[in-house]
């Protein structure tokens, strides 16, 4: 082809010394003009075929072929390719302009197979992502450790073919940068150690709802990489941690809370000591309207009644209530508390359920509620917690209990009217 083109410059008559350059020249174009058209000719006719017949089949494993532009990237190598082998037939093989192209072309290559390699990793990481039901595998881990040795390997082969030596003369030299490779990706092979030991022990998986107050991260996990773990925040931000942070501290996985039946609600309401003390017959009279405990009042009497006639011990009023089982008004409010709990339509039954009296505190004596609701939803979770408790400081009173609380300003100002009234 070369003798052709140099064959007409000459019957066209122009000078031997342009003839070489001119031949070059437009051995260039008419390259760049065929490479022109191949690539078009893929990407605008056969791609366009191709996603035609994807698009008709039944099967969804060859969208994501699409959605991650392999096949584009595998018509990127079409001209390259030509290129690559028309440059001899052309221009000049010995000369330097042909093997720049040649050189230029073979690292194109290089880089273009790396980057198709690199969608079909993408490919089977979507396909995992949408088939497991259990995404505890570290697949986005090894694969990403999979790109970057399928990229180191194009990058060496690229640097042997500029410097025209063979791949296993550079890696030779690698041995003595070893150290300096172990500095340089420390991170990424710690966070290889990491990806592995989340899953051997399936601490995290995409979708977990975590806590890393640390990292100010607080939400649903949404990948797993191989040096930092995104989070998504229920303020829609995105927090990234390091993968070994994961193995190396403490964290919060609510997986189990959202696998379970319900939500755990563990609060604890403060009651004023100086407010405990025995029923009378009056105050427990009044409280048998009460439904929920009207059974407990009635039941605590008769127990109370036995034991006493048992012992022998008169239930005398005044000064000798101490010696006789009596009820307390903060005994009678936890069975109210408990009977409220049993009774209520958000509260999951099937799960621990109960109230509790803790040690009495400098702020008062704490009875513990802890119970599940059978709601999950962040939002009606809360609706439910305050709905319970708010029915609860309200009804406190009735039982002659007081919440307790710091003064404020309003009880002060009380206090003071009352002395000066």
């Amino acid at each position: 082809m070369q003798a052709i083109i140099t064959s007409w410059l000459t019957e066209q008559g122009m000078a031997t010394p342009y003839i070489a350059l001119s031949t070059a020249v437009i051995g260039c174009a008419v390259i760049l003009l065929l490479c022109s058209i191949s690539f078009y000719l893929t990407k605008h006719q056969v791609l366009v075929i191709i996603h035609k017949l994807i698009t008709a089949s039944k099967n969804t494993w060859d969208d994501l072929l699409f959605d991650h532009q392999v096949f584009s990237r595998i018509a990127l190598l079409v001209p390259f390719v030509l290129l690559l082998l028309l440059t001899p037939i052309f221009i000049d093989a010995e000369s330097l302009l042909a093997n720049v192209i040649i050189i230029f072309a073979k690292v194109a290559i290089c880089f273009q197979i790396a980057r198709s390699i690199s969608s079909v990793l993408n490919v089977i990481n979507s396909a995992y992502r949408q088939k497991a039901s259990e995404r505890y595998l570290p697949l986005n881990s090894t694969l990403q450790v999979i790109k970057l040795v399928v990229y180191l390997v194009a990058s060496i082969l690229a640097i042997s073919l500029v410097l025209d030596r063979s791949p296993l003369y550079l890696l030779s030299g690698l041995g003595a940068l070893t150290a300096v490779l172990i500095l340089v990706f420390q991170d990424t092979i710690k966070g290889l150690v990491a990806s592995i030991q989340i899953s051997a022990n399936k601490m995290v998986a995409p979708g977990d709802w975590i806590e890393l107050p640390k990292y100010g991260a607080d939400g649903d996990v949404l990948e797993i990489g191989l040096n930092t773990v995104k989070v998504k925040n229920f303020d829609n931000t995105i927090t990234t941690v390091p993968t070994y942070a994961l193995t190396s501290g403490s964290f919060k996985n609510w997986r189990g809370m959202l696998n379970s039946g319900g939500r755990r609600i563990k609060r604890s309401i403060v009651i004023d000591v100086r407010s405990i003390h025995f029923y009378n017959q009056e105050q427990i009279k009044a409280l048998q309207s009460v439904q929920l405990i009207s059974d407990y009042l009635a039941g605590k009497q008769q127990e109370i009644s036995q034991e006493s006639a048992d012992k022998a011990i008169e239930n005398l009023t005044g000064r000798t209530t101490i010696n006789s089982r009596q009820l307390t008004n903060i005994g009678t409010f936890r069975a109210y508390i408990t009977a409220y709990l049993r009774q209520h339509t958000k509260v999951h039954q099937e799960m621990t359920c109960m109230v509790r009296q803790l040690p009495s505190t400098e702020v008062g004596l704490p009875l513990e509620l802890y119970f599940f609701s059978n709601d999950k939803n962040w939002v009606n979770y809360e609706a439910i917690q305050a709905d319970i408790f708010d029915h609860l400081y309200a009804a406190a009173p009735m039982f002659d209990l007081r919440i307790f609380q710091h003064p404020s300003g309003y009880d002060w100002q009380s206090q003071h009217t009352s002395a000066d009234a």
